[in-house]
């Protein structure tokens, strides 16, 4: 059987949210996800959580 190679994803144009995808996972970067802000809320299965950057450069999520 021919298999065709595989074709690398398209690189993210300058500006956006960067998104890079390997095997069956996705890698977002904080900075593009965050853009500039220190807290983000996230929406899943109905519920908000938040996720902030504390004063020590870590994550915590909380519902």
């Amino acid at each position: 059987m021919n298999e065709s190679p595989r074709a690398a994803p398209p690189a993210p144009a300058s500006g956006t949210r960067e998104a890079v995808r390997q095997d069956s996972v996705v890698r977002l970067t904080s900075a593009g996800l965050f853009a500039g802000r220190r807290e983000i809320e996230i929406e899943h299965a109905g519920r908000i959580y938040r996720l902030r950057i504390t004063q020590n450069d870590k994550l915590i999520l909380t519902a």
